[in-house]
């Protein structure tokens, strides 16, 4: 159960997240999942890129322009925007990342 345009903004977000932020001395991947657990449909979005280091950025993870790598096309909106849209329809979202490894964001959308 959702909202088209919140969702059509969090899938775009994770897959050009995962590009952006691709590690440049790997073959790059993007594996998305979808299964169903309780009242939820959980999504996940895991890719083997750069990583972030939750240690030191885990709290402002989500926070309005945070960055974590020196991009220069880096607003440090995009996961504010994503979280924010996912928590409106009821959802939620979780997180792990191990810098030069990958990061997986799990999304918990209610189910109709």
């Amino acid at each position: 159960m959702g909202i088209e345009a919140y969702l059509d903004s969090i899938l775009l977000n994770f897959i050009t997240n995962a590009i952006k932020y691709r590690e440049e001395e790997r073959q790059s991947f993007i594996e998305i999942n979808a299964t169903e657990k309780d009242a939820f449909v959980v999504i996940t979005f895991e890719d083997n890129g750069l990583g972030i280091d939750l240690n030191e950025n885990g709290k402002k993870l989500f926070k309005l322009n945070s960055t974590f790598h020196k991009k220069k096309d880096s607003r440090g909106i995009g996961l504010f925007i994503t979280k924010n849209h996912i928590e409106s329809m009821g959802g939620k979202i979780q997180v792990s990342s191990k810098v030069g490894v990958g990061t997986r964001f799990t999304v918990f959308l209610r189910k109709a």
